[in-house]
């Protein structure tokens, strides 16, 4: 069966260009499309209908903008993947849209063959950590160092494989664990790094020499 996109996104020039894109990998297909984060909160509702595997979310629409949309999600639905896809090319803004819980940040300049590897990197991963949000991640390294905190051993292991393109499945098997503790680790790093992605573990990593990219 292939996996369900939803696009949220007012250009509807755009956003019907990329749903037939989308619609022409083998593996995906585009179910919903909005102009507006209420758009979307409207159709995760309708309990009737299946919640999307992957979102891409513009950040500039009218109504309700994206870094509203992603305040509303991490709240109310931290489950779900998106990825943003946007013209909006800073290094700000891309750092604030992972601490809210992004799983990928993509311009809209992307060729066809990197989105397909950030739909199938989210899936299979649990992130796409692009060129964008690499450069965004060198370039914070100057600025203030992330709060320490202390972690014990296994939950520094934990951190340091989640920083690889290992699945969850795969980290647990290394550390020779459960995937349901495994769970638990990242829930557990979740709350004590104030992180909401896993491309936030890799944020607070990289910030304090734990891996490099």
């Amino acid at each position: 069966m292939k996996k369900q996109v939803f696009i949220i996104d007012d250009h509807e020039l755009f956003s019907r260009s990329l749903e037939m894109m989308i619609n022409s990998f083998d593996d995906y297909t585009v179910v919903f499309c909005g102009q507006s984060g209420k758009d979307l909160i409207f159709r995760l509702q309708d309990s009737l209908k299946p919640a999307p595997d992957i979102i891409l979310l513009d950040l500039n629409m009218p109504v309700m903008n994206g870094l509203e949309t992603m305040d509303w999600i991490s709240v109310n639905r931290p489950e779900l993947n998106v990825l943003v896809l946007s013209m909006q090319d800073n290094d700000d803004l891309v750092l604030k849209m992972i601490r809210k819980g992004v799983k990928g940040y993509l311009l809209k300049d992307i060729s066809p063959q990197i989105l397909l590897k950030a739909l199938d990197d989210t899936l299979n991963y649990g992130f796409f950590h692009s060129g964008k949000v690499t450069q965004a991640l060198l370039n914070s390294l100057h600025c203030d160092k992330m709060s320490t905190v202390d972690l014990k051993d296994k939950e520094l292991q934990f951190l340091k494989l989640a920083c690889t393109e290992m699945t969850y499945k795969e980290i647990a098997e290394v550390m020779n664990l459960s995937p349901k503790t495994i769970d638990g680790y990242r829930d557990m790093l979740f709350e004590k790094l104030d992180v909401k992605s896993r491309v936030g573990l890799v944020l607070y990593a990289l910030k304090h020499d734990l891996c490099s990219i």
